[in-house]
Formats: structure tokens, C-alpha cells, sequence
């Protein structure tokens, strides 16, 4: 990937250093990617193309995460010997495009210095349609013992031992087959209308006398337990992340906050974390003024020392959904650094890349116009990596190639930050001063001008999967000019 010099002037306040920066990447009915199925060659690197282009665009937004779909209603988009292929990637179920769409994924994230999340729609299996388009492969038809058809819908039943066995193995295969750099659960909870759930059979045979509620709120907590234990033990540095509900529960500032993740659906985040089974929340939090930012608060509140970072719903800008205006979203940016969030989130990819109501233009231009280092987290490993030795910069015809030595021998062990100044010295606190950060390798190729004449001093930080940065490089000065001096 090749980086443009250039200095900026400092926004009125400056953002964070440290800070996700991410979009769900939606992969069911072809919503963010792909546009079209892949039946030939050319079409495969037609799919292959346009995820370039998308990763691009937030490439140049300074995005540093995406949660990409990998499981939509009981199929997936990766090799599994578990479920079936999605339809949406090759245009049949079971049949795959030609291609591993999540290791492309993971490649192209990686190039560009964004990390990867395998997002899991956990327990929902799908329509009747669904089912009967997947045939033999579907879980229904394979596991009928675990499902239960809600308000027209499939479902896992999550009070089935065997359920939380199954999510586990796709677990295990995700994780261990998988350069990810975590693993992101959505609808790990009851559906909608919990309370009318068709699973008295099975409340009877495992509840052991304990109130429904409570008796569900545990099966998702013994199930979160598991999943963040079973991940930790294959790859210990692999996050484990969810998206819960934007309410958690009922609070004073809002005591008429309607749906919420605790009472409504049966969810207890503040379980999780307090049990250290989650290193990250990202809440769906998709909504205005009272139901926003108390609730951000409240999350901030039960989150401990895990990272918190709002789900925004661009979505709801557009005029067929709630017609917000732009500014709606970019508050709840602001409030969210305020209040000590760790980034934000936005659903969906197209809305960001489409522009809708300008947000690409005003990321860009303002909010995320440097790039940031990802947020570190010291449970997971504290090690801080060795600083790297001087970094060296050598002009090789139009572009500036920059290089250092690698600080260990293990491949993605590592990643980089390079800093520059135009000055002497290099804040490294500072993200004005981050000319790209996230790389995986040890070199950097910068286009340069011709005719420019000026000086820049360059430094590099290695981080570690937890985020953990090293002390800075000594700092080497380079002077861009079109003649050898």
C-alpha cells in the first residue's frame, strides 16, 4: 500500500491516538458484499475487486476494524466442514464461489493495516424458505433437537446443552483455521418476544426449579464463558467480542427505555465482563437524544476496564428509515469520546461508503482525517515488544521507500506505527504525527513530488496482538529533494 505525505493542520480538538474505528461489514442478501453471485472465473474476481474497492475507501477514512459477517442464517462464507456455503457468494447453498471469501478477506484487511473480526449471527437458523432452499445441510434437518421455530422464524434453542456445544465447534473452526483477529457474536441472546419462546420442554427438563428469566440469562452466560475459554485456549491473543442490545437495562434517566438487553432479551453483558469472559462490547445502539446518551453512560459504567464502543446506526440517515441528519451521527461521535468510549461502530459499510448525507465526506474531513492506533489491551498480554532499531529511508525513483527490521521472528506477531514530523521531533503521542499504523511487514513506500524540498524525520513503534506499543525507534532525519545533496 502506498501512503501520501502531507501535513494537515491540527482540528480544533484533537482526536484520540487510541481509537476503533470500525463498520459491520454485512455479507446476508449481498447488502455490503458481494453485489452478485460469482458463477465463472471472471466473476470471482469480480467479487474479489469490489471487496478492494470497499476496503480502499475505509482504508483512505482511516478505518481500522471491520466486523464481517461470516455466518448469516445456519451457512457461511468460509471452508467449514460444519455448514453449508452461503448462496450469496456463489448463488447456490453448499457450493463454493471458487474462492475462500474470508481468507481473501483477511489478506486484503491485513494489507491495508485493518484488523479482521469474524462476526457470528449466533443463534437465529433462518425461514422455512431458508430451510428448505438448504435442504439436507440445514441445521433443522440435521439437528432438529436443537431448533425451535419463533414468530415464523428458526432458532437455536438456547437452553439445549447440544446448542451450546454446536456454537462451539464453529467456534473451535473459525478460530484455529483463521488469521482473524477476533471473533464477534450477534444475536447471542432471545429473540424477540423471549417470553412467548417455545421452550417450556426445555426449561422443564434443565431449569431446575429457576426462574425463566434468570435460567435464560444463564444459558447465554454459561455459553459466553465457554466460547471466550475456548477461544483463549487456541489462540490466546483472538478478541472476543459481542453486540448486544443498545439499551442494557432499565435506568433512571430513562425508566421507560422499552427494549433493553437485560429484561427484554434476556442478555447480561455486565456478566460477561465482570466474569472477564468479553474483551470488548459493541452495543447496537441505534437511537436519538434520551435513548442514546444516558445509555452510553450506563454501558461505560458496567464495562469495567473492557473496551465499550457504540454501535451507530448510519442506516438511519437514510429517508426510508428515520431521515436523520448528519449531525445526529456525529454527536453521538463526539458524546462517545467524551464519556470514555473506545471508538464507535457504524452499521452499515454501504451507508459510509455511499456518503450518505455527507458522513464519508465529514469522517475524512474531520473526525477520523488521522489515522488511529488501535486500543491496547493489557489483559490479554501486557508484554511491551522491543523497540526496533533505526529506521532507514532510501529514495527509489517517484516513491520514498522506508525500512526497518522486524522486532521478532513469528509472522503477525508484530505489527507497526511510523510516525513523521516535519520538525525535528516526532510527538508520538500525537496522531497528527501517525503516518500509518496497523502495517504487517517492515516496509512502507511513500510517492513523493519531484520538485518538493523539505525535511522529514521519521520514527517506528512496534505493537503486539494486544495492541501493547514499544518505545520509539531512534529517529532518522530524511531531506526530499530533487537534487543529491
Amino acid at each position: 500500500m502506498g501512503f501520501f505525505l502531507f501535513l494537515s493542520p491540527l482540528l480544533h480538538a484533537e482526536p484520540p491516538k487510541h481509537e476503533i474505528r470500525g463498520v459491520w461489514l454485512t455479507t446476508i442478501y449481498g447488502l455490503d458484499w458481494p453485489s452478485s453471485p460469482a458463477r465463472t472465473e471472471q466473476e470471482q474476481i469480480g467479487q474479489q475487486n469490489e471487496l478492494c474497492e470497499i476496503l480502499d475507501k475505509l482504508y483512505l477514512a482511516n478505518f481500522n476494524t471491520v466486523f464481517i459477517q461470516v455466518r448469516l442464517r445456519g451457512d457461511v462464507i468460509y471452508r467449514s466442514a460444519i455448514e453449508p456455503a452461503s448462496q450469496v457468494f456463489s448463488g447456490k447453498y453448499g457450493v463454493s464461489p471458487g474462492y475462500d471469501p474470508l481468507t481473501f478477506a483477511i489478506e486484503e484487511y491485513h494489507k491495508r493495516g485493518i484488523a479482521c473480526h469474524a462476526w457470528v449471527v449466533t443463534f437465529p437458523v433462518g425461514s422455512d424458505q431458508v430451510v428448505r432452499q438448504q435442504g439436507k445441510q440445514s441445521i433443522v434437518k440435521r439437528r432438529p433437537e436443537l431448533c425451535k421455530k419463533h414468530m415464523g422464524e428458526w432458532y437455536l434453542d438456547p437452553g439445549m446443552p447440544g446448542t451450546t456445544d454446536y456454537i462451539l465447534s464453529l467456534t473451535r473452526e473459525i478460530v484455529s483455521n483463521y488469521n482473524i483477529d477476533g471473533v464477534h457474536f450477534d444475536y447471542i441472546r432471545y429473540p424477540d418476544k423471549a417470553d412467548r419462546f417455545p421452550d417450556k420442554a426445555t426449561h422443564t427438563k434443565y431449569g431446575k426449579k429457576v426462574n425463566p428469566a434468570d435460567w435464560r440469562r444463564n444459558n447465554i452466560n454459561q455459553l459466553v464463558a465457554r466460547i471466550h475459554d475456548t477461544v483463549r485456549e487456541i489462540k490466546p491473543w483472538v478478541q472476543v467480542s459481542s453486540a448486544p442490545l443498545g439499551k442494557y437495562n432499565r435506568i433512571e434517566q430513562n425508566p421507560n427505555a422499552g427494549w433493553t438487553a437485560f429484561e427484554t432479551v434476556h442478555q447480561d453483558p455486565k456478566a460477561w465482563i465482570i466474569q472477564e469472559k468479553h474483551d470488548m462490547i459493541v452495543p447496537m445502539m441505534y437511537y436519538q437524544h434520551n435513548d442514546f446518551y444516558p445509555f452510553v453512560d450506563n454501558w461505560i459504567e458496567n464495562a469495567g476496564n473492557r473496551l465499550v464502543v457504540p454501535g451507530l446506526g448510519a442506516y438511519r440517515m437514510e429517508a426510508e428509515e428515520a431521515d436523520w441528519e448528519l449531525s445526529d451521527i456525529t454527536t453521538q461521535i463526539e458524546y462517545s469520546r467524551q464519556a470514555g468510549a473506545s471508538g464507535t461502530t457504524f452499521f452499515r459499510t454501504a451507508n459510509i461508503l455511499n456518503n450518505t448525507k455527507g458522513i464519508y465526506d465529514e469522517l475524512v474531513n474531520n473526525y477520523y482525517k488521522y489515522p488511529a492506533h488501535l486500543v491496547p489491551m493489557p489483559w490479554i498480554d501486557d508484554t511491551i515488544p522491543p523497540s526496533p532499531k533505526e529506521i532507514k529511508a532510501e529514495r527509489k525513483g517517484d516513491e520514498l521507500k522506508i525500512t526497518w527490521e522486524a522486532v521478532s521472528d513469528i509472522s503477525d506477531e508484530h505489527t507497526y506505527t511510523v510516525y513523521y514530523s516535519l520538525k525535528d521531533d516526532i510527538r508520538t503521542e500525537s496522531p497528527t504525527n501517525i503516518l500509518a499504523t496497523g502495517i504487517r511487514g517492515t516496509e512502507l513506500y511513500l510517492p513523493v513530488s519531484d520538485t518538493a524540498e523539505m525535511g522529514f524525520t521519521f520514527s517506528v513503534t512496534a505493537s503486539s496482538r494486544s495492541y501493547i506499543e514499544s518505545a520509539p525507534s531512534p529517529e532518522t532525519f530524511y531531506y526530499l529533494s530533487k537534487y543529491i545533496k
